[in-house]
C-alpha cells in the first residue's frame, strides 16, 4: 500500500500547470479546499525537517486528521499515551486560478503545540492544544506550477510550556484531556480575492469573520429579525466601494430572505464591519432533536460584480435563562444529557474520525432522549459542534480548564482561549452555555469572562457561567458536580452525576462471566442502569413546576466509555451509557424512557433491563424502567403480578423464576389503560455470525481517513442475537482498507507496565500502574460481549474492493464485501468536503407549542423566622442561596427554628437542604401551629430531602432537633474512589453536638394530582 501512495505522490509532482484549472473551471469568488489529503508524518525530531529539500520519502503517508499516537487509544491509560515530537509535511501546488489571490491556512486544532513552516520559513506557532488557528500565506506561498512544502513540528508533551512565558497550560492535564498528538483535526486552505470577508480565526490572524444573529422573535408567528455582520478587509492597492448583501437559504435550497447595506468605501489596508438586517417570516426554529439549519450567504459586490461570497450555516432559536429555568423557543426545557470528554474518542483512532461518525455518536445522545452535551474541560472540535447543530443537541462549551481556578498567565490563557472559541463558534445554534470553569472561579475572574462574551457574542442568546458559582452575581448559570441545586433566579444544573462505572460485558449477577456487582465504581449493567434511574429521579423531583425554586436538571457523566480519568478496574473509563464503540448498554435504553419529555413525562415508554436467556433453575429480580403508573409482568402470557414502584420510574419484581419464552412488561396509566409495553424473548443456541456495515451517506470514501463500522453478532438459527454469547471472533481483511479493530475487556496478554516508559516528561503519575491490559486494541481476534461487538475499517487513498471475513469455533462464518469510491485530489487539494452530504436530524419535530410542565406543588411564602439561637441569621435558611445557612448554637434546647408564612394555608410538604446531607441524618419534629405533623430521622441525600406532612392548615411551622445528628456514612452514588469524603454542604458537621444546620427550607402545598 505504501508503494502505491508514494507512486501517486510522484504523479502529483509531475502535474503540469494546466491541471490546476481542473479544480476551478469557472474561477469562483472564493474557494475552500480540503487540505487533508497527502500528508507525511514521522515520529521524532530530525534536524532540517522544515526544509523543502529534506528527504521525506520514507515517512508514513496519512490523511489528516491523524493522531500519530492513535495506536495507543484505549490500549493504555491516559497517563501512558505516548508523547513527544512528531513532524508532519505536505507537498502541494496551488491552482493557476489562485494567482495574485489571498491564501489562508486554517487548522482546526493540533495537540499540543505546533511550529509551522512554509518552504523552509517559520510562519508561526500555535500552542494551546485546543483551538483553531490560521495563517495568511499569500506572500510566502509559491504560485503554480511550483511545489510548496508545508512542515509542522508538533509537540504533545504533558509538561509543554508556552515559549514566550514558560507557562504550562492548565488544561494539558493527564486526567481529563486524552493526549492524541499531532494534527488530529482537519486542515483547510482558503483562496479569496484581495477584498474579502475575514475568517473567524483570532489566533494568529486576529480576525473575527462573519456573525449571524436573530432578534425580535415571534415564535407563534415564526417571525424573526436576522442580522448578518461581516468583518471586511481591503488588501488591494486602491479604495473599493462595496455593497454588502445577504441571502437566507432554507434546507430545500430556497431563498427565503434578502438584506443589504448601503454602499461603503473601504480604503487600502482598512478593515470594517458591515451589517445588513431584515425581518423574515415562516422560519423553522432550531430545537432539541430538530436540527433545522439555514445557509446565510453574505456577498461583497463591487460595480455590480460579486467579488467575495461566504456561506455560513446556522440556525435560529430563542432562549432565556431566568426564574431558575432554561427556555428554548418559549418552552421550558430541563437539562438532561451527558458530560462527555471533549476528545469524544474511539479505540485505535482517538478523536480523528470522519464527520458522519461524529453524527452517529452525537445523534445517539439525542436518540437516548438526551438534550444536552456538556463537553468537558476544553473547547470541542468544530466537527462535533457542527454535528450537534445537525442532530439538535444543546451544547455547553468550555474554554480550557483542568479543575479549579488559575492565576497569572494561566488565567490569561484561559480568557484568550474563550475569546478565540466564541469568535470561532458563535454562529453554531447548538451552543447555549459558555463554561468559564470546570470548577468555581473567583467572582473577579467571572467578571473577566463575561465581557468577552458581551464583546464577541452579544446577541447569541447564550448564558455564561461556570461549575458551582451558585451565589455569583455575575455568572448566568451554575451547578455543582454531583449535588442537586435549586434556584428561583439563574438556572442551576448538575455538571456531572451518576458517575459509577460498568462494563457492557457484565449483564448481572446471574450471567457469565458472573461479575458480582461491587458498587460504587465496578457495576454490572443491571446495577448501572438502576443507578441512572435513581439518580435522575433526584433532579426530576425538583423539576420546573414543583415550586418557586427548581432544578434545571443535570448531565450524566459520561456518554461513551473514555480513555480518560477512570475509577474502576480498567485502564479506561467505563461510565458511559454506550461503550467506546457506541454499542448501547442498558442505561442507554433506561434514559430513552425517563428522559422522553422537555420537563414532565410526555411520551410513554418501557424497558426491561437485561435479557431472558438464563440456565434452568435461575431465580432473579426483574427490573423494569417505565413511565407508566403501574407495570404488570407476564411470562408466556401468565401474569406474575405488579412491580414495586420506586424512584417514580423503576419497577421491581422480586424472585422471578426463569422459564424459556416471552417475558412481557405491560404499563398502565392511572385509569388502568395499557399505554406502553416491552418484551424480551429467549433466543436459541448460537449457530453463526452476522456482519452488518455502517458507512456515511454515499458509502466509503477512498480518502485515507473515512471509516466503516462493522457490527459482528453471534446469532441463533432464526437470526436473533444471542445475548449471553462471549465467543472470540477471528477476522481477516483484504482489499483497500486498513484494520483498526475494536475493543473488549482486557486480554490475557497485558502490555508491559509503563509502556512508553510512563514518559519522563509526564506530569501525571499513573495511580494504578498495573492496569495495562491492551483491551484487544488492533487485534484481529476479539470476543463479542453480550453477543455483539464492532470493528473499524479505515479506507486507503485507493478506491477498490474490500472483503472482511469473521470466523469462530463452532459457528458458521460470515463474509462482508464493501467497495470504496474514489475522491478527486489534485496536487494535494480537494474540493470534496466530507461533511457536505450530511443531513440534519429532524425526528423530534419543531418545538411543541404546548406547556412542558404542569404545576405539581406551590411554594408558600415565608414572611419571617425566629429561632432558639442565632435568630439574626434565620433568613439565610430561606434566601435562595445554597452557600449560606442558619445554624443553632449547639445546645439542644436551642435547636429549633420557626417559620411564619405570609398567610395561613394548608401545609402538606416540607423540603430541606440540611448541612452534611450526604452522610448525616437529623432527628426532627415538625409542627404546624403546635400540632405535630412529622417526626423521625431525615434520609441522607444528594441535596434535598422531602418530608411528607400530615396536611394541616396553619401559619407557623416549627422544626425542632430532638437529638444530635447521626453519621450514616455516604449516600449512595457519592463516594469518591480515593475514599475522601468531601463536605456536602457549607461547613463540616460538628460531631456529637446537637446542632441544627439548615441551608434551605421550602414549605409546600401540593397539587391534587402531583404524579411523583
Amino acid at each position: 500500500m505504501r508503494k502505491f501512495v508514494v507512486a501517486r505522490w510522484a504523479l502529483f509532482s509531475l502535474l503540469p500547470l494546466f491541471l490546476g484549472h481542473a479544480l476551478n473551471s469557472q474561477t469562483p469568488t472564493r474557494t475552500k479546499y480540503n487540505f487533508n489529503p497527502g500528508w507525511l508524518v514521522l515520529v521524532g525530531d530530525p534536524a532540517g525537517a522544515e526544509q523543502p529539500t529534506f528527504d521525506d520519502h520514507t515517512w508514513k503517508h496519512v490523511t489528516t486528521p491523524y493522531a500519530w499516537n492513535e495506536d495507543s487509544a484505549f490500549r493504555v491509560s491516559i497517563h501512558d499515551l505516548p508523547t513527544g515530537v512528531a513532524w508532519y509535511r505536505k507537498h502541494f501546488r496551488l491552482p493557476a486560478s489562485a494567482k495574485d489571490k489571498k491564501i489562508f491556512l486554517e487548522f482546526e486544532g493540533i495537540r499540543q503545540a505546533g511550529e509551522v513552516y512554509l518552504n523552509g520559513k517559520l510562519i508561526g506557532r500555535h500552542e494551546d492544544g485546543v483551538m483553531a488557528f490560521g495563517f495568511d500565506i499569500s506572500t510566502g506561498v509559491l504560485p503554480a506550477p511550483q511545489e510548496n512544502v508545508l512542515a509542522v513540528r508538533t509537540d504533545n508533551r504533558w509538561d509543554y510550556k508556552e515559549k514566550v512565558t514558560n507557562t504550562p497550560y492548565h488544561w494539558n492535564n493527564g486526567n481529563f484531556y486524552a493526549n492524541y498528538g499531532g494534527i488530529s483535526k482537519s486542515v483547510w486552505l482558503h483562496v479569496t480575492g484581495k477584498l474579502y470577508q475575514t475568517l473567524p480565526l483570532y489566533s494568529n490572524l486576529g480576525t473575527t469573520g462573519t456573525y449571524i444573529w436573530a432578534s425580535d422573535f415571534n415564535i407563534p408567528q415564526h417571525s424573526v429579525k436576522i442580522t448578518a455582520e461581516s468583518q471586511i478587509r481591503n488588501d488591494d492597492s486602491t479604495p473599493k466601494t462595496i455593497t454588502y448583501t445577504a441571502q437566507v437559504v432554507d434546507m430545500d435550497h430556497k431563498v427565503i430572505g434578502h438584506m443589504s447595506a448601503d454602499p461603503q468605501t473601504i480604503q487600502p489596508g482598512e478593515t470594517q464591519n458591515l451589517h445588513a438586517e431584515a425581518v423574515l417570516n415562516n422560519l423553522q426554529f432550531w430545537s432539541w432533536g430538530y436540527g433545522y439549519l439555514y445557509d446565510v450567504v453574505t456577498t461583497l459586490t463591487v460595480a455590480g460584480r460579486p467579488v467575495d461570497t461566504v456561506t455560513t450555516r446556522t440556525g435560529f432559536r430563542k432562549t432565556s435563562f431566568a426564574n431558575g429555568m432554561v427556555t428554548l423557543n418559549d418552552r421550558v426545557i430541563q437539562m438532561h444529557g451527558y458530560g462527555q470528554r471533549t476528545t469524544n474518542e474511539w479505540p485505535a483512532v482517538g478523536l480523528s474520525v470522519p464527520p458522519w461518525m461524529s453524527d452517529l455518536s452525537n445523534r445517539m445522545m439525542v436518540e437516548s432522549n438526551g438534550n444536552l452535551v456538556r463537553w468537558m474541560h476544553v473547547v470541542p472540535w468544530k466537527q462535533d459542534i457542527e454535528s450537534s447543530d445537525r442532530v439538535g443537541l444543546i451544547e455547553s462549551m468550555p474554554a480550557g480548564d483542568a479543575e479549579g481556578d488559575s492565576k497569572g498567565r494561566q488565567w490569561e490563557q484561559r480568557v484568550e482561549l474563550m475569546r478565540d472559541a466564541i469568535i470561532y463558534n458563535r454562529n453554531n445554534p447548538s451552543i447555549l452555555f459558555y463554561e468559564s470553569g470546570n470548577k468555581a472561579i473567583s467572582e473577579d475572574h467571572m467578571r473577566d469572562m463575561k465581557p468577552v462574551r458581551d464583546q464577541y457574542d452579544p446577541h447569541g442568546g447564550r448564558a455564561i457561567g461556570a461549575r458551582e458559582m451558585l451565589a455569583s452575581s455575575v455568572a448566568e448559570y451554575g451547578g455543582e458536580m454531583l449535588y442537586i441545586n435549586k434556584s428561583a433566579t439563574k438556572p442551576l444544573w448538575a455538571h456531572e452525576y451518576s458517575r459509577d462505572e460498568g462494563a457492557r460485558k457484565f449483564w448481572d449477577d446471574n450471567t457469565a462471566p458472573f461479575h458480582k456487582d461491587s458498587p460504587l465504581y465496578n457495576r454490572n449493567q443491571d446495577s448501572h442502569a438502576i443507578e441512572d434511574v435513581e439518580r435522575w429521579f433526584d433532579y426530576w423531583h425538583e423539576r420546573p413546576g414543583t415550586g418557586t425554586r427548581v432544578s434545571s436538571g443535570g448531565a450524566n457523566i459520561i456518554f461513551s466509555d473514555s480513555n480518560t480519568h477512570y475509577r474502576g478496574d480498567n485502564n479506561y473509563r467505563r461510565s458511559g451509557e454506550v461503550d467506546a464503540m457506541r454499542i448501547p448498554k442498558d442505561g442507554y435504553f433506561a434514559h430513552q424512557v425517563i428522559w422522553n419529555g422537555w420537563v414532565d413525562v410526555e411520551h410513554p415508554g418501557t424497558h426491561i433491563l437485561g435479557h431472558w436467556n438464563y440456565t434452568a433453575g435461575t431465580v432473579k429480580p426483574i427490573y423494569v424502567v417505565s413511565t407508566a403508573d403501574k407495570v404488570e409482568l407476564k411470562l408466556n402470557a401468565r401474569s406474575l403480578g405488579f412491580g414495586s414502584q420506586s424512584s417514580r420510574f423503576l419497577f421491581t419484581f422480586e424472585k422471578i423464576p426463569f422459564a424459556p419464552g416471552k417475558l412481557e412488561a405491560i404499563g398502565y396509566d392511572a385509569h388502568n389503560q395499557v399505554i406502553t409495553t416491552a418484551e424480551l424473548k429467549t433466543t436459541g443456541a448460537p449457530v453463526g455470525i452476522r456482519l452488518t456495515p455502517h458507512t456515511g451517506p454515499g458509502g466509503l470514501r477512498a480518502d485515507g481517513a473515512d471509516m466503516a463500522l462493522v457490527d459482528v453478532e453471534v446469532v441463533d438459527a432464526n437470526g436473533n442475537r444471542c445475548p449471553t454469547a462471549l465467543n472470540k471472533i477471528n477476522f481477516n481483511l483484504t482489499g483497500t482498507a486498513e484494520w483498526r479493530g475494536g475493543i473488549a475487556q482486557g486480554s490475557a496478554t497485558p502490555v508491559p507496565a509503563n509502556i512508553a516508559a510512563s514518559d519522563a516528561h509526564s506530569n501525571a503519575a499513573n495511580p494504578t500502574p498495573l492496569l495495562h491490559e491492551d483491551n484487544y486494541i488492533l487485534s484481529k481476534s476479539l470476543p463479542v460481549e453480550g453477543g455483539i461487538n464492532r470493528v473499524i475499517l479505515r479506507s486507503t487513498p485507493t478506491a477498490g474492493a474490500i472483503t472482511l471475513t469473521a470466523a469462530a469455533e463452532g459457528l458458521k462464518p460470515a463474509t462482508l464485501k464493501l467497495a470504496s469510491r474514489a475522491v478527486p485530489v489534485i496536487a494535494g487539494l480537494s474540493t470534496e468536503m466530507p461533511s457536505a452530504v450530511l443531513t440534519s436530524y429532524l425526528k423530534r419535530g419543531p418545538t411543541p407549542s404546548t406547556p412542558s410542565f404542569k404545576i405539581t406543588r406551590t411554594a408558600l411564602t415565608i414572611a419571617s423566622a425566629t429561632a432558639g439561637s442565632n435568630s439574626a441569621n434565620t433568613s439565610a435558611s430561606y434566601d435562595d442561596n445554597e452557600t449560606t445557612g442558619w445554624s443553632s448554637d449547639g445546645e439542644l434546647q436551642n435547636a429549633w427554628i420557626e417559620y411564619t408564612l405570609a398567610s395561613p394555608d394548608t401545609i402538606d410538604e416540607l423540603e430541606l437542604k440540611l448541612n452534611g446531607f450526604r452522610q448525616h441524618r437529623y432527628a426532627l419534629r415538625i409542627t404546624v401551629d403546635g400540632v405535630t405533623v412529622w417526626e423521625g430521622l431525615t434520609p441522607t441525600t444528594l441535596g434535598y430531602c422531602t418530608l411528607p406532612l400530615k396536611p394541616t392548615k396553619g401559619q407557623h411551622l416549627r422544626i425542632t432537633l430532638t437529638e444530635p445528628p447521626q453519621d450514616e456514612g455516604l449516600a449512595a452514588g457519592s463516594k469518591e474512589i480515593t475514599g475522601k469524603v468531601e463536605v456536602s454542604g457549607i461547613a463540616p458537621v460538628a460531631k456529637n453536638k446537637p446542632t441544627l444546620n439548615i441551608i434551605e427550607t421550602e414549605i409546600y402545598k401540593t397539587a391534587s394530582d402531583p404524579k411523583y
